[in-house]
């Protein structure tokens, strides 16, 4: 049995299901999927990526690694997170060969977790480019949704850059995650990925509750850069500010009759 049939097999159990239901899920007929476990057919690139993406892994560490091995899967793991195993990143350049920078709308969200290593579907995304980003890595933007993130609203557009080292996340910042289980989220980071292989994810919006998300779930991690959004700031007209004004302004009149 080589590797890609032994982890397809191992994972399938891993996960509870039998060849039939793992079958419906990418899309293929059970002869096929119980084929490609015994050995007699490999998978082709779009199976082999949903295949990786229902099991938390990468292409590469499916076809390379024999992860039924807990010692190989988790130095396999630690070379994904440094950025040491090939991530396919898609990108487009325009005509003077600069980078562009692929918007992804809320409404292709969920097409963006199957196309997101695709060159053709990331080529079909709106796409722009900015001057002060240019020739220092490569940038997505992204639109957010819902009000956990506030003060920034629900359709602003967060430019991220890509990271390649998931080690170097600081804790605090705000980042882009391409997730299996909860899509594309922004959130500031915990980073604890040295600790016990997680990162925490914090709403700036504290309604929400933080939570953790294990690494084996993340597919792309983009830095948060810069922002866009139709909506302009409100002045900050808090009791604070107001008293700190007014007892600035009772200090000058203060100042005045002195004099």
């Amino acid at each position: 049995m080589g590797v890609i049939s032994e982890n397809i097999k191992f994972f399938r159990k891993q996960l509870g299901l039998t060849q039939e239901q793992l079958a419906q899920k990418i899309g293929i007929k059970r002869s096929l999927l119980g084929a490609y476990e015994e050995g007699r057919a490999e998978p082709g690139l779009e199976t082999l990526t949903l295949l990786a993406r229902l099991f938390g892994s990468t292409v590469d560490l499916l076809i390379s690694e024999s992860l039924s091995d807990p010692e190989k899967r988790k130095e396999a793991m630690t070379k994904d997170v440094e950025g040491k195993r090939l991530r396919v990143l898609a990108i487009t350049v325009d005509k003077d060969d600069k980078e562009n920078i692929q918007l992804v709308p809320q409404k292709a969200a969920a097409g963006y977790l199957n196309g997101y290593s695709d060159p053709e579907y990331v080529a079909e995304l709106p796409k722009f480019y900015l001057p002060i980003f240019s020739g220092s890595g490569t940038y997505r933007a992204f639109e957010i949704k819902g009000d956990s993130m506030l003060p920034l609203p629900s359709g602003s557009l967060i430019i991220g850059q890509y990271l390649d080292n998931w080690n170097s996340v600081k804790d605090q910042q705000t980042y882009v995650l391409v997730t299996v289980s909860e899509g594309i989220v922004y959130k500031r980071i915990h980073n604890n990925i040295k600790k016990n292989e997680t990162l925490r994810l914090i709403s700036d919006n504290p309604a929400y509750e933080p939570y953790d998300i294990n690494v084996e779930d993340v597919l792309e991690i983009w830095e948060s850069k810069a922002y866009i959004s139709t909506d302009f700031p409100k002045p900050d007209m808090s009791v604070e500010k107001l008293s700190a004004i007014v007892s600035g302004l009772q200090k000058q009149v203060s100042k005045l009759s002195n004099e």
